[in-house]
């Protein structure tokens, strides 16, 4: 069995079209399938649009969760309902084409792949969301743990052991696209570019973007960590010479009454403890959100076959 999870919030515009195009893809290559949508808490006609289809093809299923509990959270909880032996992931916005999942669904079945992802060769248009994930994604792969992520998102198709395996991982501070490549196994990929938005404007906000790319860096490098460590070298080195030389300056008479202790002790120290400050805090509220142990998600309402968790 195959199962497709996508997420959706407020996606009415997309809904008949998307539907379409992936059950029209799916239908090329099985016939014992599931499409499982989320509904992150959707205030449009999304859920009814869904429901409407459902009743034409009951292969199509909806998880309505309680409330927008974003993005990771939606993939998380339609991973723990999907009962397919192999499991995609999907956007709900068109930018990942549905037609893609055939060659995923050949590659991972034909050449024993326990896990295919989508690899994004480039990004139509030129708008600054796709300036911001080209940087993310050269930035990371200078400093993440993680190498062979760079370019890979959401979209991806695993077979049961990996699904397993990505769920056995209980962190409350999520960045899937780590996840997956961190369990390993044998992963293989597809090429694709990725599309320009069809319809709509983009649910995810420039902030919800900033705080995943933070997710993954803190959780997939300890390059703050380190950046601290090498400034605060840096920054004892720069102490030192600054001492040296305000002891020559106080020795030789040229010093101004008053420079050396404001501009050492004020602007250098403080700046550099404020920045450690930061990145510490960083760490220490996802430590504390782990602490907490809520719950990922609630499901309000579930439409489909009970599943088997």
């Amino acid at each position: 069995m195959f199962s497709l999870v996508i997420p959706i919030y407020n996606e009415e515009k997309l809904i008949d079209e998307l539907i379409d195009r992936t059950v029209q893809a799916i239908d090329s290559f099985t016939k014992d399938y599931e499409v499982l949508f989320v509904d992150d808490g959707s205030t449009d006609q999304s859920v009814s649009l869904i429901l409407a289809r459902r009743e034409k093809n009951n292969k199509i299923k909806l998880l309505s969760l309680s409330k927008n509990f974003g993005h990771q959270a939606a993939f998380t909880a339609g991973l723990e309902y999907a009962r397919g032996d192999i499991v995609a992931m999907m956007d709900g916005d068109l930018q990942d084409p549905p037609e893609l999942l055939t060659a995923m669904y050949h590659k991972i079945t034909g050449e024993e792949y326990d896990i295919v992802g989508a690899k994004r060769t480039g990004r139509k248009g030129t708008g600054s969301r796709n300036l911001y994930a080209r940087f993310f994604h050269s930035i990371f792969k200078s400093i993440g743990d993680i190498r062979s992520m760079g370019n890979y998102g959401n979209y991806s198709m695993m077979k049961r052991i990996a699904v397993d395996a990505l769920l056995s991982m209980k962190e409350k501070v999520r960045y899937l696209p780590g996840l997956r490549t961190f369990i390993g196994f044998k992963q293989g990929d597809v090429e694709y570019v990725r599309e320009e938005r069809l319809k709509g404007k983009s649910k995810m906000k420039l902030r919800n973007l900033f705080s995943l790319a933070s997710d993954a860096i803190y959780s997939f490098s300890r390059f703050p960590i380190r950046f601290c460590l090498i400034l605060g070298t840096l920054g004892t080195l720069v102490f030192m010479a600054a001492g040296i030389y305000v002891l020559v300056a106080k020795a030789t008479g040229i010093a101004v009454p008053g420079w050396s202790s404001i501009l050492l002790s004020i602007y250098f120290l403080g700046s550099v403890q404020l920045v450690f400050l930061g990145i510490l805090g960083e760490y220490i509220f996802r430590n504390y959100k782990e602490s907490q142990n809520r719950p990922v998600y609630f499901v309000r309402k579930f439409y489909g076959d009970t599943p088997e968790k």
